[in-house]
């Protein structure tokens, strides 16, 4: 019997096995179809019903107010690093967007941003190393700026938002592509969300956005057909031809989601899977965390080791342990244990065992 492997890689990241298992079965003959899913025409019966169950589950699963739109647009996360400046900076005629520079996303975001508005970044994580959410005090967002933007779970140093900006009159856009899902939201906070699938939804490549309809009518005649969050919504994201297949697996892992208890349940779960993380970490001599205490994140926990020959022998340890993909960003090294939904609580209870073993075996 093969080796169990959990897979801990920050994205594309792993499926529920009930989920992938599902896809395997249906893969060469969708519902008696005698064809797959991944051929089946974006403007089929079928695949309306596909469409449609995604978005009544996902409003069912987060209580999505009725003035929200879902969208599924191409390019994952990163693309909407653009969309959202061009859509949205022509809420006010000097096309001001304040950003929160909590990380590199956060700092990709900005400068992808850049041609579109006039970017003016409030506040930075920066000096410290992104171990933290910078305090970001009311007098700092400006009333007369289109929009703010947060990315409020950091993937590459594990910090998070626990408290959501008090924005105004200006709406609060926020990347949760690492998050969204596992914890409870009030979407009425927000006027835009967005998220790249390959976290807790699905395979990379697309993203999800959660927008307030009275925010559809600012993107100008400019704007390319596929970034227009308007049009979007009019053509109920088939613009052109969707990649069905991914949202099939949205719709699936939305399911399994509902089966296991819902949001609450899984933030939950999430909860102990973290804290028995940080807890060792905490307890240790020999690991040490990243992120500010007061600010970590529950998907993605971040930690060092004495040097960084360890930190090597450590990722190729747990590796050959059927411990995945626990090498830090390339960009700042380290260690990274991304726990997802989809993780199980028996994956995070191995590698708490591997911890224990290397620290003893090498501290």
């Amino acid at each position: 019997m093969p080796q169990q492997v959990y897979n801990f890689g920050a994205g594309p990241a792993m499926l529920p096995t009930e989920v992938m298992q599902q896809i395997q079965e249906e893969l060469l003959d969708y519902k008696g179809m005698g064809v797959s899913v991944i051929e089946i025409s974006h403007r089929c019966a079928e695949f309306d019903e596909i469409l449609s169950r995604v978005q009544q589950l996902f409003r069912e699963l987060t209580g999505l107010p009725d003035n929200f739109r879902i969208l599924f647009m191409h390019g994952g996360a990163r693309m909407q690093f653009a969309a959202v400046p061009l859509n949205l900076a022509g809420r006010v005629a000097s096309r001001k967007a304040l950003y929160c520079e909590t990380g590199n996303f956060a700092k990709v975001a900005a400068k992808d941003a850049a041609p579109f508005a006039a970017v003016k970044t409030i506040i930075s994580s920066a000096d410290t190393g992104y171990d933290r959410i910078p305090q970001l005090s009311s007098e700092l967002i400006e009333q007369d700026a289109a929009y703010l933007h947060i990315t409020s779970n950091n993937t590459l140093y594990g910090t998070r938002w626990n408290q959501f900006p008090q924005t105004g009159a200006v709406p609060l856009v926020a990347d949760m592509t690492s998050e969204l899902l596992s914890r409870q939201l009030d979407f009425s906070q927000f006027g835009l969300i967005f998220a790249g699938l390959q976290k807790n939804l699905g395979p990379a490549g697309m993203a999800m956005v959660i927008v307030r309809e009275d925010l559809l009518e600012y993107a100008g005649d400019q704007v390319p057909p596929l970034l227009n969050y308007k049009q979007c919504a009019k053509d109920n994201s088939l613009t052109n031809t969707t990649n069905t297949f991914a949202i099939y697996v949205i719709r699936l892992a939305l399911e399994w989601l509902k089966k296991q208890g819902g949001i609450a349940a899984i933030e939950a779960r999430n909860e102990i899977k973290s804290d028995m993380l940080y807890k060792l970490i905490d307890s240790s001599d020999f690991y040490q965390g990243v992120a500010h205490r007061e600010h970590r994140s529950t998907m993605n926990v971040t930690f060092r080791l004495p040097s960084e020959a360890l930190e090597e022998r450590f990722a190729s340890e747990a590796e050959k342990n059927g411990l995945y993909a626990l090498a830090g960003h390339r960009s700042v090294g380290g260690l990274r244990a991304s726990i997802y939904n989809p993780m199980p609580l028996s994956g995070v209870e191995a590698l708490v065992d591997f911890m224990k073993k290397f620290a003893a075996n090498n501290g």
